[in-house]
């Protein structure tokens, strides 16, 4: 449930957002011709894009670059919200605020073949007291006008520049490159996430009758059948090099309960996960 949610903009576009929310609380967020910092100053999330999964919890941030995600928030153990900070970065607004002396990390970054959509960025103190002063704007927003907010864009843009991160200045290179992740790498991914097939046609960029349609195409069978198999053989391969138990194992794969596991075991491998790990030890 979203409790509540503030934004400030500068030249027509979203800048920076504040919202408090109660998990919980599922999304798809589409970054189509932008590039997002979140920080979260309550609680945390579940992040993911078309190939990586980050989970960030209070005092750390996520940044992304152009493209699909989905997020699942975690709620803060004492207040059980939500809250976090987003500041957005548009190519008309940097334009705009750069025209006369561009950072050279934009200079330099045209062309890069990286595949990484998002990166952690782990709390310190200079990012939570840019946030700080970002709060403090929306306190009293009659400050924040558009020489502030100029000012306050690209210090968070320097600030993350100099991080020393290397996924941060990859992402940074990548600021308005949008790409598209193959569709089979967005599956082959999150196989063993727990996201639904809605998640999956949402950080495809599809309807679920066209992501249906597409999986069809490329794999000749259902997005539940192909999903299932492979989770059926990763289970066969732990049950022959592991020593987890049967329920471990369950949980490893993604099954909703032991007792469907079970059944979808012996539906594929003519045999309980229990007899199949006693044939293969014996042989």
């Amino acid at each position: 449930m979203l409790l509540n949610q503030n934004t400030l903009h500068l030249y027509g576009e979203k800048l920076f957002e504040r919202a408090k929310v109660t998990p919980p609380f599922k999304r798809a967020n589409h970054l189509s011709n932008e590039a997002c910092l979140l920080f979260f100053s309550e609680g945390g999330n579940n992040h993911y894009s078309q190939s990586e999964r980050v989970t960030v919890t209070t005092g750390d941030g996520i940044l992304m670059k152009c493209g699909n995600f989905f997020f699942d928030l975690i709620p803060d153990e004492s207040t059980g919200n939500t809250e976090m900070i987003a500041v957005h970065f548009f190519p008309n607004v940097l334009k705009q605020i750069f025209k006369n002396d561009p950072p050279k990390f934009i200079v330099e970054s045209q062309k890069s073949d990286s595949k990484q959509y998002m990166t952690q960025i782990n709390g310190n103190q200079v990012l939570a007291g840019f946030m700080e002063s970002i709060v403090l704007l929306f306190k009293n927003p009659s400050l924040a006008d558009e020489e502030i907010l100029t000012l306050k864009l690209k210090e968070i843009i320097l600030i993350l520049s100099k991080m020393g991160n290397s996924g941060v200045q990859q992402i940074l290179k990548n600021l308005f490159n949008p790409t598209s992740a193959a569709f089979k790498q967005t599956i082959e991914v999150h196989l063993f996430s727990q996201l639904s097939l809605d998640d999956l046609a949402s950080l495809t960029n599809n309807s679920i009758s066209s992501f249906q349609r597409q999986f069809k195409k490329l794999y000749d069978t259902t997005p539940a059948n192909y999903i299932r198999n492979k989770r059926l053989e990763r289970a066969a391969d732990l049950l022959k090099i592991s020593d987890l138990s049967i329920t471990e194992i369950s949980d490893e794969c993604v099954f909703s309960d032991i007792a469907h596991f079970s059944n979808s075991f012996k539906e594929k491998y003519n045999s309980t996960p229990s007899e199949y790990r006693l044939e293969k030890i014996s042989k």
